[in-house]
């Protein structure tokens, strides 16, 4: 398991790059407010359709959020691209013994305050044409190893090009109010309900 580890100077250069390059490669970067609860974690849950997915999540943390973001990402990634530890970036592998031990790091991430943790609970690359957004059984696992005081984020990010050269990006937030006892069923069935909405919404964007 690749786990994350602290480098300010090459955590403050790809900050300033991710920044850089979100603006010069898309036309505009929206997201709506929410309520944020500055004394708990976030679980922030995500569709994951494109390469720039936990870039773009990484640049709203540090401009809205502004907790201590880390994301979950496959271990041949990790391993690939080995600047995304210096990021918050922590390794899991399907199918291995270190799978557990993944999954519980995440969780007990969750029981600091000042943390965020990035989840794409579909496990792998979708296109963003899916009617529905997948949940693999991980994240259960995952909010089982967590006392329960964090709070539930969706993120549902969406692109269109409209009559411009460069695409547009907007993510539609939501902070969702959870129960005391939460099955995978229910946290994927709210998701998915933020997501059909999330997806009414940008048709209806004029331009």
């Amino acid at each position: 398991m690749v786990k994350p580890q602290s480098n300010k100077i090459i955590h403050q250069f790809f900050s300033w790059y991710i920044s850089r390059i979100i603006k010069s490669d898309f036309d505009r970067f929206e997201y709506n407010d929410i309520k944020i609860e500055d004394n708990k974690a976030i679980l922030l849950l995500a569709n994951h359709f494109s390469w720039w997915d936990g870039f773009l999540l990484f640049h709203l943390n540090k401009i809205y959020f502004k907790k201590h973001f880390h994301v979950m990402v496959l271990q041949d990634t990790a391993e690939k691209v080995k600047f995304l530890k210096y990021l918050g970036a922590f390794s899991i592998q399907k199918n291995a013994k270190s799978l557990v031990e993944s999954l519980d790091y995440a969780g007990k991430l969750l029981d600091n305050p000042a943390n965020l943790v990035l989840i794409f609970p579909q496990g792998e690359l979708y296109s963003s044409h899916s009617a529905a957004i997948q949940f693999e059984k991980g994240v259960s696992r995952i909010i089982a190893a967590s006392k329960k005081q964090f709070q539930y984020i969706f993120a549902a990010v969406l692109t269109d090009y409209f009559d411009r050269r460069k695409p547009s990006i907007k993510a539609y937030l939501e902070h969702w109010e959870a129960k005391e006892y939460n099955s995978l069923q229910v946290i994927k069935s709210a998701y998915n309900k933020h997501y059909e909405q999330a997806i009414k919404q940008q048709t209806e964007v004029s331009v």
